[in-house]
């Protein structure tokens, strides 16, 4: 099992196995909820239950169903952050049309298939607060440090201009993509990931 990251939102972080563990299994009781009832019916009693854990565990980590979904939010992108390195270690170095590839698909099978995601993804669906947590900042700027020495690129204000303007358009466009098919409109994907390289293509190429 891998470790929860320490979010932002914990009020104390876990130390001893047992307390990642226990975590662990509230953002997953979380994850399954916010599918079958939504962020507004979302209680953190009915997490405790479906976790098995008292609901003072909860409030140990957590003072609201708020950050409690912001903790979910920053776990999600731990997880993508960690797919999309896997696939870049099957890309060429220096193959940016691969390496956007990674982070459109990557992104695709987790809204397809990770429990919460659409609900939650990385924190776009929750209120957010200052600019530098919005979540597409904080995706962005992770993709940066994760992708500029694979691109032989200096992470400068130019490429982290680049980077949040295509994560923008590539969130947009995937959400309509899922309003129009709960499974992601293929038509809508082919369109943005031209877009994509199209965009890309004059900074990276």
């Amino acid at each position: 099992m891998k470790p929860v990251p320490h979010a932002t939102s914990l009020r104390r972080a876990p130390v001893q196995r047992r307390s990642a563990e226990r975590l662990t299994r509230i953002l997953d009781a979380c994850a399954e909820l916010l599918d079958e009832v939504g962020y507004d019916a979302l209680s953190t009693r009915a997490v405790a239950e479906r976790a098995g854990v008292p609901i003072g565990s909860v409030y140990r980590f957590f003072g609201n169903k708020r950050q409690m979904a912001d903790a979910l939010a920053q776990r999600n992108l731990e997880r993508y952050v960690e797919r999309v390195t896997e696939r870049m270690k099957e890309a060429r170095k220096g193959d940016w049309r691969a390496a956007m590839d990674a982070v459109l698909d990557e992104y695709l099978g987790m809204k397809r298939t990770a429990p919460g995601f659409s609900l939650v993804d990385f924190g776009n669906q929750i209120p957010v607060g200052a600019r530098q947590a919005e979540p597409n900042t904080r995706v962005a700027d992770r993709l940066i440090h994760l992708l500029s020495g694979y691109l032989g690129r200096t992470p400068d204000e130019e490429l982290r201009r680049v980077f949040l303007v295509a994560v923008e358009t590539a969130d947009t466009l995937v959400q309509l993509a899922f309003r129009v098919d709960p499974q992601g409109d293929e038509a809508i994907v082919r369109e943005t990931r031209e877009l994509l390289r199209a965009y890309l293509r004059r900074v990276l190429d």
